[in-house]
């Protein structure tokens, strides 16, 4: 047990001494509550995942992990982060003393979180039916596990278990041995990716004693070895999308050896270089946490999903050879678009172009963009065409390296295809409640942000025809504004509104996606102008946005549980409302969106495991948190017009890319002072309530008294 302990004190201290960046990180911030975030270890953007997979099932478990679970059935290496929807938890292993029941239950051990640390790049727990302590970290897509046994046995076991995924259903399996301490194998599943394929190879460090399996196509199996007290059996677990072979080759490439600890330190190195694109002071260590463990959930997705030769699964469900490019998935671009897109371009800009080539890609393979794209396949998750916003936002911001008319295409197919409702847009303008949609409300207003994207695209590249085309259908909003109740409500085919018998903006009903008519009245992002018109004018529209964060909070009995974070009826915890505070910069009143983006920040964010009002939704929560703690938001779909809110940095520098730098410096900032009195760009006196893109990326320093 003396042992033990001391390898456990090994492990916790790697970071002693001079405090870095990774070290403001505390990745259990959103465990609790509805955070829904993973738990594990893992490199930036990396395909492998490797952490716990609790017993527990339901919402609250779409990431397999919850701060309130108690038992551990495995460490698998795919995970989700912060969705609402559950999936992955491929491939687990679970060490064991002597012979256990091959179930979910059977397998399930008991943890404490005070025997339990993770740090980027680093997880480990003490399980408490066996006292194995178990360790693991990760490269880009190799997960490396280190098991310690605390006293001596002939029939130590790691279990290799394929059944037990994270709310999919197993429908094809093999794991076969190789050699005396090789296993390889894959993993099919059906669950909200339709068909997914995870290759894999295994390797122990020492033989094993037998390998056993009821078949190869068997969902289990067994290696068994003979341990001394105290002593470890490493392994390694190398995944593929594309084959056995691949998996065996993406191990031999990063990691070739036997040495955990410097797997270990080079996974935190790359935590450390990434999280330094921004460097951040703050006036307390709670703001920097919170800042820098978002910076962490952020950085999770989009993942890689190639092999080091450059194969990947398509979505078309075939395998491509190797290109000149980085192939991704997890794109939840229905949360992604409003924030952590517009993030990325600020301080990712070398990864701009690949994103691009990626999103090509996949519309070649599928005739159009993605939509929620998970493990090269697309769930069809969420409504309207957020994609669109993504790649028109790398045209209009003027990203090098890919074709800006093969864009163009992609883009404009992607919105002409007559699927999921969208030939209604060329029939009648919009979706009518009585045809074939249900939630016409949030699709239409979500499809008007993307046709007014695709029409500026298609003004920047010459296609002026197409352009007042694609314009004017976004202008269509203006038909779903009800007067009678002052929000967008749906229309039937022959252009008549729902009775207002009974209405009550503030309960969602089969119109609306995740939302409710306060909450949708506001999504018209792309003419905030011409909302404010449609509103009754400047007044009416302040009046109306004043009532949004005082109106009661009630949100009827059929509710989603997504809707949260609530001030008044702005809901902070779910998408659709994120932009909805910077509106007051558009009518005179910038004052109301500083005060009100700092309160956000100071009440629906904590460095504790609740710190989040709502699922995570793989980073836009926290870009959300990284943008307005910096000062700035996108609220137009695409074209880098940043809207100003109330940074909370004392100082931050940016790296733009090709050696550039933008530095934010704030004087006189306190918690109770939001309202910015002054400001400067370059030295010289700037009165405008926005940043542009380009200016951004030119470098300098942009300074902000309060």
């Amino acid at each position: 047990m003396k042992k033990l302990l001391a390898i456990l004190l090994s492990a916790f201290a790697l970071h002693a001494g001079a405090q870095q960046l990774v070290d403001y990180v505390d990745p259990m911030i959103g465990t609790a509550d509805h955070g829904h975030v993973f738990v594990g270890a893992h490199v930036p953007f990396g395909m492998v995942n490797v952490g716990p997979t609790q017993i527990e099932t339901g919402w609250d478990w779409c990431s397999g992990y919850h701060f309130d679970g108690d038992s551990i059935v495995g460490f698998s290496h795919t995970h989700l982060s912060g969705t609402g929807c559950s999936d992955l938890g491929d491939i687990a292993l679970m060490p064991t003393m002597g012979e256990v029941e091959l179930s979910r239950t059977g397998l399930a051990s008991p943890y404490r979180h005070e025997a339990e640390s993770v740090t980027p790049g680093y997880y480990s727990v003490v399980l408490d039916r066996s006292r194995i302590l178990c360790q693991m970290t990760a490269s880009r897509r190799v997960g490396y596990h280190k098991y310690t046994w605390p006293r001596g046995s002939g029939d130590a076991r790691i279990i290799v278990d394929l059944e037990n995924g994270i709310g999919d259903r197993l429908t094809n399996a093999r794991i076969v041995q190789m050699d005396p301490q090789t296993l390889v194998g894959y993993r099919v599943s059906h669950g909200w990716a339709n068909e997914q394929h995870v290759y894999f190879c295994i390797q122990f460090s020492k033989p094993m004693e037998m390998f056993l399996s009821e078949s190869p196509n068997a969902p289990y199996g067994q290696a068994v070895f003979a341990v001394g007290p105290g002593e470890t059996v490493e392994v390694k677990v190398a995944l593929s999308p594309t084959s056995e072979i691949n998996a065996i080759n993406n191990m031999a490439v990063e990691i070739p050896d036997w040495n955990f600890e410097r797997v270990r330190k080079a996974a935190t190195d790359e935590w450390e270089r990434e999280l330094g694109r921004v460097q951040a002071t703050f006036r307390t260590d709670r703001e920097r946490r919170i800042f820098y463990t978002s910076m962490y959930h952020f950085m999770m997705a989009p993942q890689t999903w190639n092999d080091v030769s450059g194969d990947w699964r398509g979505a078309d469900y075939s395998v491509h050879r190797a290109g000149d490019f980085e192939n991704l998935t997890t794109w939840s671009l229905w949360d992604t678009y409003r924030a952590a897109h517009p993030l990325a371009t600020l301080i990712m800009s070398d990864r701009m172009t690949n994103y691009a080539q990626v999103m090509l890609h996949i519309a070649d393979e599928r005739g159009e963009l993605p939509v929620w794209h998970l493990m090269g396949c697309e769930t069809y998750c969420m409504v309207g065409c957020p994609g669109i916003p993504v790649l028109a936002d790398l045209v209009l911001k003027g990203v090098k390296g890919f074709d800006y008319e093969a864009a163009y295409r992609a883009l404009k197919a992607s919105m002409l295809k007559p699927n999921r409702g969208k030939h209604y847009l060329e029939e009648l303008g919009y979706l009518p409640y009585d045809g074939t949609e249900g939630e016409t409300v949030a699709k239409n207003l979500e499809y008007y942000l993307a046709e007014w994207s695709v029409a500026q695209v298609a003004g920047k590249l010459g296609h002026k025809e197409d352009s007042v085309h694609f314009a004017s259908i976004a202008q269509n909003y203006k038909k779903l504004f009800d007067p009678r109740v002052r929000c967008m409500r749906a229309l039937s085919t022959d252009g008549k509104f729902r009775s207002i018998e009974g209405f009550n903006p503030g309960h969602q009903t089969g119109d609306y996606t995740e939302g409710n008519p306060w909450q949708y009245t506001w999504l018209v992002p792309h003419d905030v102008m011409g909302l404010v018109e449609t509103l009754g004018g400047k007044d009416a529209f302040i009046g109306r946005l004043d009532s949004l964060f005082t109106a009661d909070s009630d949100l009827g009995a059929n509710a989603n549980p997504d809707i949260t974070g609530l001030i008044g009826q702005y809901a902070h915890g779910n998408e659709p409302s994120h932009h909805t505070l910077y509106l007051y910069n558009y009518v005179g009143q910038p004052q109301k969106t500083q005060r009100m983006v700092r309160r956000v920040m100071d009440e629906l964010y904590t460095d504790q495991p609740a710190g989040l009002c709502g699922n995570e939704d793989v980073g836009q929560m926290s870009a959300w948190y990284i943008l307005s703690a910096l000062g700035l938001y996108q609220v137009e779909p695409c074209g880098g017009r940043y809207q100003i809110g109330s940074p909370i940095v004392e100082k931050a520098v940016i790296n733009v890319g090709e050696g550039r730098t933008f530095t934010i410096q704030t004087h006189g900032g306190a918690a109770n002072k939001p309202v910015i009195k002054k400001m400067k760009l370059n030295g010289s006196p700037y009165t405008k309530t926005y940043l542009d893109y380009k200016d951004i990326m030119a470098g300098g320093t942009w300074e902000i008294w309060f």
